[in-house]
């Protein structure tokens, strides 16, 4: 029993750090990764490094997109999109 008492605290440090930085990290990744999939051509996004643009084409087999923006159109990994920033652009419409 006196084995138990010494890894407990340790035990519950790793448990504290999943639920609190593990957990909500997967659960980030899993909604860009959504996000990312259902882009669709005519969304209005922004990319992570802060270019606005709208999305003209999308490409599955490199999981690109294609986004027109005031200085023409350009191609862009999906992952490259800020799901954070783009939800701001493209607010949920009320049902």
């Amino acid at each position: 029993m006196e084995g138990l008492g010494q890894f407990l605290p340790l035990l519950l440090i790793f448990v504290v750090a999943y639920f609190f930085m593990i957990r909500p990290q997967v659960k980030r990744q899993k909604e860009e990764k959504k996000f990312a999939e259902a882009l669709k051509k005519g969304d209005k996004i922004i990319t992570k490094s802060g270019l606005h643009g709208k999305v003209v084409e999308v490409n599955d087999k490199d999981f690109s997109c294609v986004i027109e923006t005031m200085a023409g159109k350009l191609k862009f990994d999906r992952s490259a999109i800020s799901l954070e920033m783009s939800k701001k652009l493209n607010p949920p419409k009320a049902k």
